[in-house]
């Protein structure tokens, strides 16, 4: 039904008992991990490859919380060549565009 979330690993991790709390952890994936991937731009233009692997690190897990294994596979591959890594993190952007839609169809019809 998706690209590239899986609402089953979703409720896997979440439990699918509590609608509310679903929401709430999704919007603070939104919120924080997806919004700090968005930005990484600026910290590539600074060559601050410290906070790149921060954010990228910081952000794994939820890719996992919500089934977008390949997501979290880019994550990993920055992570392990950060100063060549900026192509990974082109194609990284249009994954985390697809994401934000996906996860708010979810939302949507929770």
């Amino acid at each position: 039904m998706y690209e590239l979330i899986n609402a089953q690993t979703i409720f896997q991790y979440f439990g699918d008992d509590d609608k509310e709390m679903i929401r709430e952890m999704i919007q603070i994936i939104l919120d924080t991990n997806l919004h700090d991937l968005k930005q990484l731009d600026v910290h590539y233009s600074e060559k601050d490859f410290v906070t790149v692997k921060k954010k990228c690190h910081k952000a794994k897990p939820s890719m996992s919380y919500i089934g977008a294994i390949d997501t979290r596979k880019m994550l990993e591959a920055i992570e392990a060549d950060l100063e060549n890594s900026y192509p990974i993190y082109e194609t990284l952007i249009s994954n985390i565009e697809i994401i934000e839609k996906e996860l708010n169809d979810f939302l949507e019809k929770l």
